[in-house]
């Protein structure tokens, strides 16, 4: 299975584990405290756990809470879905985007605006899932055909044609439907403003089916990094290991990007940070990507809430701007480890 390197037999990956989850409640409670009008820790925590008509209460309660729920499921589910993605293609590049996932959401958002008249985030979750699915399974398709079956390198050049497929359609209905354009613009943007409790409780449900997807892959994964033959000779099925994998990343980038826009650099540049903590080993990997990246989202989508009050800077803007350095830090202190 996946080697360790010396600096992960050193440092206690429970430990790192109980880490990341620490900065991950830190970063909850700073979405909930922090924004136009900030609220002491002290009277954030009481407003949690007691109901009343305060006007911090119904910030808290009614607004920031779900923005935060949602923020902690996309980015948990961004981190994993990337985990994910460079473990199936074996491409430290690799992205939850690779399958298509992203454009085929976009493609469903335009279809629910354009063809059904839908305006409200929640019509658009559904759709927007759809539209990803359908995107991953032309991809997967496509890329099994002819010899060798669907392969990481075909995978990716699967996914980059569809992408750009679906870009090309994407662009053509908005450049001629302006009414279509203006709503389409709010959700393109990957922001957590406005979202409700119910597009909170929408995400729940494929979270966890995703997440259980990625976490049964896991040994398949490590087993896959070792080569296609010596993974076969270690009896892994690795035709069902990748359709955990890529059923996972469809599921989490799918449900994410439907309920929030894209958001860039979450699953890129966080597993390399996880891998980068406890090694290549999939068992450690995923969950911590899970945690960093749902922290890096909240503590993104908080920033941006306070640069430029009273206007508001997308979180999907500052993940990538946030991003960048950082992975360029990761590359230049240490050479990036092979997923």
């Amino acid at each position: 299975m996946a080697a360790d390197t010396p600096r992960h037999r050193t440092l206690p990956r429970t430990g790192i584990l109980a880490g990341a989850l620490a900065v991950l409640l830190l970063a909850a409670l700073l979405s909930l405290a922090v924004g136009s009008r900030t609220v002491p820790l002290g009277h954030t925590l009481h407003a949690l756990l007691h109901a009343g008509g305060g006007t911090d209460t119904v910030v808290i309660r009614e607004l920031r809470l779900p923005r935060t729920a949602v923020g902690l499921a996309v980015g948990a589910a961004l981190g994993l879905a990337g985990g994910v993605m460079q473990g199936l293609t074996r491409n430290p590049i690799a992205d939850p985007g690779i399958l298509g996932v992203s454009q085929g959401a976009a493609a469903g958002v335009v279809t629910a605006i354009s063809l059904f008249g839908l305006g409200s985030l929640t019509g658009y979750v559904w759709y927007g899932f759809a539209g990803a699915v359908l995107a991953a399974v032309l991809v997967y398709a496509l890329a099994g055909t002819g010899r060798g079956g669907a392969t990481p390198v075909k995978l990716a050049l699967a996914g980059a044609a569809m992408s750009a497929f679906l870009a090309s359609l994407t662009s053509l209905v908005l450049t001629t439907d302006a009414a279509t354009m203006d709503q389409f613009r709010f959700w393109q943007v990957g922001s957590l403003s406005g979202r409700t409790p119910e597009t909170a409780w929408q995400l729940l449900p494929f979270l966890l089916t995703g997440t259980a997807l990625a976490l049964a892959a896991a040994p398949g994964l490590d087993a896959l990094a070792l080569g296609e033959d010596t993974a076969r000779g270690l009896g892994t099925r690795t035709g069902r290991t990748r359709i955990l994998g890529a059923l996972a990343a469809t599921v989490l980038t799918g449900s994410a990007v439907a309920a929030t826009g894209p958001i860039a650099f979450v699953g890129l540049a966080v597993p390399h940070a996880a891998r980068f903590l406890v090694g290549p080993s999939h068992r450690w990997l995923l969950p911590l990507s899970a945690l960093l990246g749902a922290a890096f989202l909240l503590f993104a989508d908080t920033l941006g809430r306070i640069l430029f009050p009273p206007a508001e800077v997308p979180a999907g803007v500052l993940t990538a701007l946030v991003g960048v350095p950082v992975l360029i830090t990761l590359v230049r202190r240490r050479k990036v480890i092979a997923a």
